[in-house]
Formats: C-alpha cells, sequence, structure tokens
C-alpha cells in the first residue's frame, strides 16, 4: 500500500484552507495532487521508507498533525494505486483510516462484491446500463467479456471498465500545486433566497479573485463556480475564458453567466465560491487591443484602486454596488 487519498472535513466554503493541509501533506511526500476543493492524492512509496514507518503510520501521523495545526479532521483511503484509496476512501467515515487489503486475491476479494458504481468514473448512465444486463457487481463485470463490456459503454470505456474490475489500476499520482488555482468563497448568514444578494456574493469574489491575481502577477484560463445548497448538495460549473485574463470585470462577467445558466428558482443558497485555474504569469499572456476607450478606463482604474488597496486595505475601494 503506497497511495493515501485523504479528504479534509473541511467547513463549508473554507476552500481556501486547503493550500495549508496540502502542506502537512507535503511534510512526507513531495508528490502530492490537489484536488479541490477538500481533498488530495499522495503517494508515498519513498516516504515509506525514509521515515521506517508503513503507510497506515505515516496516514496517522497527517491526520493528527492536520487536527493539531489546523484543527481540521480528514478521513483517508490507503490503497496499492490510486483507484483503490479512493475506493477506501468512500468507505472511510470522518477520523478513520481505512485500508485496501495487499494482495492478488485479497484485493480480488475487495472488488467482487461492491457495487460497480463504487468504481471510480462509473456514472449514474453507466451503472443503469450495466445493472440492466445484470452486471450489478464488480465480480461480475470482472467475469464479462471484454467484447460484451465495449458493445454495452463503448470501446474505452469498455476496457477501462474490464481492466478496473480485474484490479488493473493505471492510475498515477500528478504532482501539481493548489497555488496553480486561487479560490474566494462567500457563505451566507443564513440560506439566501435572493438573486440579488447572491449576485453581490460573486461581485465581491470576483473582485477579491482579481485583486490577487494582480498581486501575484497571474492570470487564469477557467473560472470555476461552486454553489452549495441548503440541503448540503451542490453544483459545480467552468468555463474557459476567452483569453487568459486578472481582470476583476472579466471574471465578474464569467462568474454571472455561469450562475444565470444555472437557471435557479428560490433555491436556499448557502453559499457560493469561485475559483480561478490555470494560472500563468500575467507576462506571457496575450490581450486582444480594442478601440474601446471605456475598457482602458477600467483597467486604468484597476491600476489605481490595487494601489489604493496596498496601502490603505482591502476595503479601501469597493464596487459602488457593495457599498450599500
Amino acid at each position: 500500500m503506497t497511495i493515501l487519498c485523504v479528504r479534509f472535513q473541511l467547513p463549508p466554503m473554507y476552500e481556501a484552507a486547503l493550500p495549508g493541509l496540502l502542506g502537512t501533506v507535503e511534510e512526507f511526500t513531495p508528490v502530492v495532487e490537489a484536488l479541490p476543493p477538500d481533498g488530495a492524492l499522495a503517494d508515498l512509496r519513498g516516504a515509506e521508507r525514509y521515515f521506517r514507518r508503513d503507510v497506515v503510520e505515516l496516514a496517522s501521523l497527517i491526520r493528527v498533525r492536520a487536527l493539531a495545526w489546523h484543527g481540521v479532521d480528514c478521513a483517508i483511503g490507503a490503497g496499492p494505486g490510486p483507484m483503490f484509496a479512493r475506493m477506501a476512501l468512500r468507505e472511510a467515515a470522518p477520523g478513520e483510516i481505512r485500508v485496501v487489503p495487499e494482495g492478488p486475491r485479497a484485493l480480488t476479494e475487495f472488488l467482487a462484491e461492491r457495487p460497480v458504481r463504487a468504481l471510480p468514473g462509473v456514472g449514474t448512465a453507466t451503472a443503469r446500463t450495466l445493472c440492466e444486463y445484470g452486471l450489478d457487481s464488480i465480480g461480475k463485470v470482472a467475469a464479462a467479456p471484454l467484447s460484451t463490456l465495449q458493445r454495452l459503454t463503448g470501446a474505452r470505456t469498455g476496457r477501462a471498465l474490464h481492466e478496473m474490475a480485474q484490479g488493473i489500476d493505471r492510475g498515477r499520482v500528478v504532482p501539481n500545486s493548489i497555488s496553480r488555482s486561487l479560490a474566494a468563497e462567500r457563505p451566507f448568514p443564513r440560506d439566501e433566497l435572493d438573486p440579488a444578494q447572491h449576485r453581490r456574493a460573486l461581485l465581491s469574489a470576483a473582485g477579491e479573485l482579481g485583486s490577487r491575481l494582480r498581486a501575484l502577477e497571474k492570470v487564469c484560463r477557467t473560472l470555476t463556480l461552486t454553489v452549495r445548497y441548503a440541503d448540503r448538495s451542490s453544483t459545480t460549473r467552468s468555463r474557459t475564458l476567452p483569453e487568459p485574463t486578472a481582470h476583476s470585470s472579466a471574471l465578474t462577467d464569467a462568474a454571472y453567466r455561469m450562475y444565470e445558466a444555472l437557471g435557479l428558482q428560490r433555491a436556499r443558497v448557502r453559499g457560493v465560491a469561485l475559483r480561478a485555474e490555470g494560472l500563468d504569469p500575467a507576462e506571457q499572456a496575450s490581450h486582444q487591443l480594442t478601440f474601446d476607450p471605456v475598457d482602458e478606463k477600467v483597467r486604468r482604474l484597476e491600476e489605481v484602486a490595487d494601489r489604493v488597496r496596498a496601502k490603505f486595505g482591502a476595503g479601501a475601494v469597493v464596487p459602488g454596488a457593495l457599498a450599500a
């Protein structure tokens, strides 16, 4: 067992705490893949030899440090590969470390009786199709001919299902950094039904993201909106921007469009979050020139506002819609 899948028990709308928690995991291994908004994959093959501890002991240390340093508990799944670690995590209660047994026979037994929906990447539609043909467990999928699976789900999906059901885990941990994204959350003090308040929160979050991006001299290529509801469910939408940007007006416009596309009608919203992804140096970004003097004026005003905020604080300059 060398792979951990960690899910931190973050309070709602507290995604900004993830970078610090990832730093706790990186104390043990540099091979860490961030899984926003609240998770991570970690490859501990080198760490087991270096610290002379097994994966369960290292997982326990990570959990204790997350609690001691950040006040955040976590659930951890451990397995020989990312697929098994994710499956173990699904069955782990908060504060629990769930381990997939080692050995080919043990792995086969672990998979055999679990529902096909437990395989990573198997959605509702694929699971429904397989169940209609009696393939409702991973063991039955493993025993089915590859040609049958490909006929039911397509060539690529069928092959992937066949391999996963056989216990073949081709996944790997791809090191990345949460610094490749920035998040801004806006929780509401109570469940909010007013769309105008939702838009105010998006305006504020987009302004914060733009300001932070410009301070870091970065631009983002993708903006992700997460809306969390009173029943603890959530909706996430992403949009690739026409051009990489750090300008608050462009980010706000993209956030509004994604929000409007949701078509929410009197939804009880607990909070909203925006995440800027695909960060690149601003100096490497291209900008489409326009003949619109308003666009140039907005950019100059933004520069002035940034200098004022740097001197007097983030609240020194705010949009008029947020001043009331």
